[in-house]
């Protein structure tokens, strides 16, 4: 039989060895966590036809450094220079704000498709993969813009106004889908924590599974609207939950 002091002690004695524990791991894999205190790891993008380009610099205040990205009808993106195999890797996630959206934004239509923060997956192309005349058409893509454009892409977005899919057909390709995250000007001025599955994603938006490798990119434009927005990224990690 235990005493009350004894009791006691057994439980201080406990509670001192659960606390001296090794920290038991999430599991997770990670391939890359960005936390923006400079863009060593990213290369700009420009697009045909654009003349103005967003800005992307990086920011610190007392809670730390973020990317901040500022357009003034232009376009531009950043894009992670290192591919990553989104079966090893297939979450995403990232914490984002927006200080405004675009009163003339259309998800719907050319004139209309702009996004003041975008975290993009672009999938690459595959030349084993494809048929005669699909390879014909990316040769002579890569022979104009000296590389394959992407084969696929998923772009997770904050919509300016409310939409009533959440999956969305790009106005320019049926080759890039849209997903909206984050809708309208109710949320703007506050840190946003998003978390995706991209494999589970472009299985949903497309039909079938997604090509093995890709590269992330983030980007706000404005080129279509003629408007214009400060957005802010804080974080981007890509993962594996096991």
């Amino acid at each position: 039989m235990i005493s009350g002091n004894g009791t006691t002690r057994f439980i201080t004695a406990l509670i001192l060895a659960v606390m001296l524990l090794p920290a038991v791991s999430s599991g997770e894999r990670v391939f890359f966590r960005e936390d923006f205190n400079d863009l060593a790891n990213w290369k700009p993008m420009y697009f045909p036809k654009v003349k103005k380009h967003t800005m992307y610099t990086i920011v610190t205040d007392a809670q730390g450094s973020y990317l901040e990205a500022e357009s003034r009808g232009s376009a531009s993106a950043l894009v992670y220079k290192r591919e990553f195999s989104v079966y090893d890797y297939p979450r995403i996630r990232w914490r984002w704000k927006v200080e405004n959206v675009y009163h003339r934004a259309d998800p719907h239509a050319k004139e209309g498709d702009d996004y003041p923060m975008r975290v993009y997956v672009a999938f690459a192309y595959d030349p084993a993969m494809a048929g005669f005349f699909e390879r014909t058409k990316y040769e002579i893509a890569r022979g104009i813009y000296g590389e394959y454009p992407p084969h696929s892409t998923l772009s997770y977005v904050w919509s300016s106004v409310p939409v009533k899919d959440s999956m969305i057909v790009s106005p320019y390709t049926s080759k890039a889908m849209i997903v909206v995250l984050q809708q309208g000007a109710e949320l703007a001025g506050t840190w946003q924590e998003q978390e995706v599955d991209i494999v589970a994603d472009y299985r949903k938006a497309f039909g079938t599974s997604p090509p093995a490798s890709a590269t992330l990119a983030v980007m706000n434009d404005s080129d279509n609207t003629g408007e214009g927005v400060r957005s802010y990224l804080d974080y981007v990690e890509v993962f594996s939950p096991k």
